[in-house]
């Protein structure tokens, strides 16, 4: 028999402050008002599921971004410049010159060529109809000038001489030997295959050699986290005009484990997680990466999956990943409700790198994702979560447009992620007469600064900004509050369809104790963020939030980071403080023991 359950809230998902009614086949009467649930007044603005239970990785934030040393350039080529052997040739103490033609260059024009030559031997006047005389030694400045001009751009295997020919004609042929590569040995290699490393040089290694370009492809290998060190060694080839690059390869470790301990989570789930994962990061010997996290709090578990393979050497990659997670809403007085959530996630990302050098990336990439929630309460009922069908269930599928932008100095990364959201009506996804739904659209953007202004004192900067078209489903809506958000607040306090998101923090070093290599620092910070809603949505109240506070960050070599912060909110929100997150405390542990 169809019955009426009515759910008395204030902020309950998408049920307004009000009692909103659910027809639910069962067999049991339910009251107007449960016994021992919540009166309207005592349940705060917020949401008491967590629709941030395993996060697919493209809605996690923008990743903190670290300031390394750019790779020395002498260390990893000595400059080793060679020039091609010299052609004697049979010509007289003087000759009269009319012009002179350059052949063999695919690099420069012959104006350029010509000029080049004139510059050296006339200072740039131009050469007359009658011509002029030169000697034996100007024949070889003009080898030396065009060589000069090769070497001078960076083509140090690159040069030109004089060929055999007739000097009685007026014009004198001058012959280009590009440089080019015979071969690229490496050794050191383990795990690694050697066809990573070469085939990543080979393609900044195309004729003619050029050595800032084979400088730029050896600084990527040496920041890819595969590579500990390298160096690179230029020899004579077999034939004229070649040569043998020889790369020693020193391998990183490719395997780590990571345990994680904070209070980042939603107090309905509970706020203390637990977090363990492990990834290694060349597991067929081809740089592809996989990785496995498992993650608790009290009444949540989820399981991530991720596997990420190279398919190009440009760093072209390819990558799958996959969730699990269950959860229950354990936070007082909702926990009498008995709501349990599942949800699943599948994306797949290709990416690709438009430009790639040591100080700049920029590259594009496509997700097609899909995300499965199921929520039930008292007694396998379905919970009249927004734009869920009449089990309880909603399903997404995104395909998502993302483009990346770093620029790294050793002073300074800025770092930016724009993110077009597209919801598409496939794979069974929720269609639904009224949004939220599978169909909508959204862009996210995101930046980072971090600025060096003082040995281990940084200036971090972040910001983050949703719109959207509509109404949009919880799992895609734009969060405030928390550890990683406004500190001060709980987690998720505000969760809309649109949102911004702004922080500054400063990390003052107060300790340094150089033999255990540990570093204490003072962090005081200012966060801010607007939340607002479409359509005929409410929009929160207060939509707007801020915070001011402190952190205490201790770093003890790169296998352990403890922190500490204290916010403070400028903006008065009804909450019950009966968690740290609540009352503005919040920790986090990371430990890698390998």
């Amino acid at each position: 028999m169809l019955v009426s359950a009515a759910l008395c809230t204030q902020g309950i998902i998408l049920l307004e402050k009000n009692c909103v009614s659910a027809q639910t086949p069962d067999v049991v009467q339910a009251a107007p008002v449960l016994p021992g649930t919540p009166l309207p007044e005592e349940i705060p603005p917020t949401q008491p599921l967590d629709p941030r239970q395993g996060e697919p990785p493209s809605r996690q934030p923008l990743p903190e971004q670290k300031i390394e040393p750019l790779p020395d350039p002498d260390r990893l080529l000595p400059p080793t410049p060679t020039s091609p052997d010299q052609t004697p040739i049979d010509a007289p103490q003087k000759i009269r010159v009319k012009g002179f033609q350059v052949t063999g260059s695919t690099v420069f024009s012959q104006q350029e060529l010509v000029g080049a030559i004139v510059q050296s031997l006339f200072k740039g006047e131009p050469i007359p109809p009658a011509g002029r005389e030169i000697s034996l030694a100007d024949l070889f400045q003009v080898r030396s000038a065009i060589t000069e001009l090769y070497t001078s751009r960076g083509y140090i295997t690159s040069g030109a001489y004089i060929p055999a020919q007739r000097l009685e004609e007026g014009v004198i042929e001058v012959r280009v030997l590009e440089g080019s590569l015979e071969d690229i040995r490496v050794t050191g290699t383990q795990k690694l295959e050697p066809g990573y490393v070469s085939s990543r040089i080979g393609i900044a290694t195309r004729a003619p050699l050029n050595r800032d370009r084979l400088l730029e492809a050896l600084q990527l290998l040496q920041l890819n986290p595969l590579i500990a060190n390298i160096s690179a060694e230029l020899s004579a080839g077999s034939r004229p005009g070649t040569s043998l690059l020889d790369v020693k390869v020193t391998e990183a470790d490719s395997s780590f484990m990571q345990l994680t301990f904070d209070n980042g989570r939603s107090p309905s789930v509970g706020t203390i997680r637990r977090q363990v994962s492990g990834t290694e990061l060349n597991t067929l010997g081809y740089g592809d990466a996989i990785s496995l996290a498992f993650t608790n709090t009290d009444g949540s578990n989820a399981l991530d999956f991720s596997y990420t393979l190279p398919v190009s050497p440009y760093n072209t990659t390819i990558n799958f990943s996959a969730g699990l997670s269950a959860s229950d809403v354990i936070e007082e007085p909702f926990d009498i409700l008995d709501i349990h959530s599942e949800s699943n996630y599948l994306e797949l990302t290709g990416r690709h790198p438009l430009i790639q050098t040591p100080t700049q990336d920029l590259a594009l990439g496509l997700t097609l994702g899909r995300r499965s929630t199921r929520t039930r309460f008292i007694e396998d009922l379905p919970f009249p979560s927004p734009g869920a069908d009449d089990e309880g269930r909603t399903k997404v599928s995104v395909l998502r447009f993302f483009q990346e932008w770093t620029q790294r100095s050793s002073t300074s990364v800025f770092a930016v992620r724009s993110q077009f959201n597209f919801g598409v009506p496939i794979f069974n996804a929720s269609q639904n007469d009224d949004p939220p739904d599978s169909n909508f659209f959204s862009w996210r953007s995101q930046a980072q600064w971090v600025r060096l202004l003082a040995p281990d004192t940084l200036l971090l900067v972040r910001g983050d900004l949703q719109l959207a078209d509509r109404p949009i489903l919880p799992v895609e809506q734009f969060g405030l509050g928390g550890l990683l958000s406004i500190r001060g607040y709980r987690q998720d306090l505000l969760l809309t369809d649109n949102g911004l998101f702004g922080s500054v923090e400063v990390r003052i070093p107060v300790l340094r104790l150089p033999k255990q290599q540990a570093l204490f620092q003072f962090t005081p910070f200012v966060d801010f963020g607007r939340a607002w809603n479409n359509a005929d949505s409410p929009d929160p109240d207060p939509g707007t939030l801020a915070s001011l506070g402190f952190g205490l960050r201790l770093q003890i070599s790169n296998n352990f980071t403890a922190r500490m912060d204290f916010g403070f909110p400028l903006v008065s929100v009804d909450s019950r403080k009966e968690t740290w997150q609540e009352k503005g405390i919040y920790f986090s542990i990371i430990y890698s023991p390998f």
